[in-house]
């Protein structure tokens, strides 16, 4: 597993934002985990600075996640 970022803020049921490392962008629509694996949901937007990033992530439902989660890619 590769790591993604960590979640910043959750806005409305079923969207994550995170900050990403700009030096290792993840794809888009790339299928998101948390640590033991159970999907979240999918990586669709990158936006902001270069050099610290921030993603949104739809979540699969309502979304289970906290801040300071650390969320990751296969």
């Amino acid at each position: 597993m590769k790591i993604v970022g960590q979640i910043k803020n959750i806005c409305g049921k079923n969207c994550a934002v995170m900050t990403i490392d700009g030096g290792q962008l993840p794809r888009l629509h790339s299928e998101v985990v948390d640590r033991q694996n159970k999907p979240v949901g999918k990586l669709v937007e990158v936006f902001g600075n270069i050099k610290t990033p921030y993603a949104l992530v739809v979540c699969k439902g309502p979304c289970k996640c906290n801040v300071g989660d650390q969320l990751y890619t296969e």
